[in-house]
């Protein structure tokens, strides 16, 4: 087993959508926005060679959107999904298979790509995107809350190449003899959260928009643009006591600093930021 972070840009998001009930007077201390009331965020992804599966989990935004949708969220950085990837020493040919955790622009855009003449063309030709029932046909056909989030020329493509397969949906269910899913639904239905063991005996868990960043941990931090904020407060309470002490690390996301974190309790019994860990 090995990973390797893969950072493809950062983007902007409203400060107050980001951080939902908790005053800006807070959250600004932990990500301070800008005078139109944006902060930054990364779209980090994660490569990880298992055997001779090389596994890519998200794919960030893409560069396929018109300048019209992009200036609502402000891409900026000199790192890109195929730039990374290509400093890690694999091209989009390698990748075998592509692990959506959902299928919100941010996290899927990257998985199609435009071709010269306008076609939308799976990005990794060679790999299988990896999905679940239940969520893809929420996305499908889209609630008016999220229906912003979910593009269909980042969904259908990959059901008209007939490079997509499902994941059942069932907490712990194995997608590799290394990998199992976690499932959560407060964020959207059904996003995917894999659990990586290494060989050293570390999980790492990708946790997507279920803790988004280390600035998210306290548990009032939940996010706006969530679907069931209570059910996101009871699977982080249930995240926090599978991952306190356990040897379990937490890879953020959308953080703009910190890629993988070790958390902890204070002296209060709150659950806080630990250490970064490395990985």
């Amino acid at each position: 087993m090995k990973l390797h972070i893969i950072e493809t840009g950062k983007f902007k998001l409203d400060g107050g959508a980001m951080f939902g009930v908790v005053p800006k007077s807070m959250w600004k201390k932990l990500n301070e926005p800008d005078d139109n009331n944006m902060c930054t965020w990364a779209m980090r992804c994660l490569l990880i060679e298992d055997g001779e599966r090389k596994i890519l989990v998200d794919t960030g935004l893409g560069d396929k959107q018109d300048a019209k949708f992009r200036s609502h969220f402000y891409p900026h950085g000199g790192d890109s999904l195929i730039g990374s990837l290509d400093k890690a020493g694999f091209k989009p040919e390698d990748i075998t298979d592509v692990f959506l955790t959902h299928l919100h622009f941010d996290h899927v855009g990257g998985a199609i790509k435009r071709t010269v003449d306008g076609h939308l063309i799976p990005t990794f030709p060679n790999a299988t995107y990896w999905s679940n029932e239940k969520h893809y046909n929420w996305a499908i056909n889209p609630n008016p809350r999220e229906r912003a989030s979910f593009l269909k020329e980042n969904i259908v493509p990959l059901m008209d190449h007939g490079v997509l397969k499902f994941i059942d949906v069932e907490d712990g269910v194995p997608f590799t003899d290394h990998i199992n899913v976690g499932f959560a639904y407060g964020h959207t239905e059904a996003l995917m959260t894999p659990y990586i063991k290494l060989d050293d005996d570390r999980t790492i868990v990708y946790t997507a928009d279920l803790l988004p960043s280390h600035c998210h941990i306290g548990m009032p931090y939940v996010m706006g643009y969530d679907i069931r904020p209570l059910d996101t407060l009871r699977e982080k309470a249930e995240l926090y006591e599978k991952v306190i002490g356990t040897n379990h690390y937490i890879f953020f996301e959308h953080d703009k600093d910190i890629a993988c974190a070790e958390l902890i309790k204070n002296d209060r019994g709150r659950v806080v930021f630990g250490s970064e860990v490395r990985l």
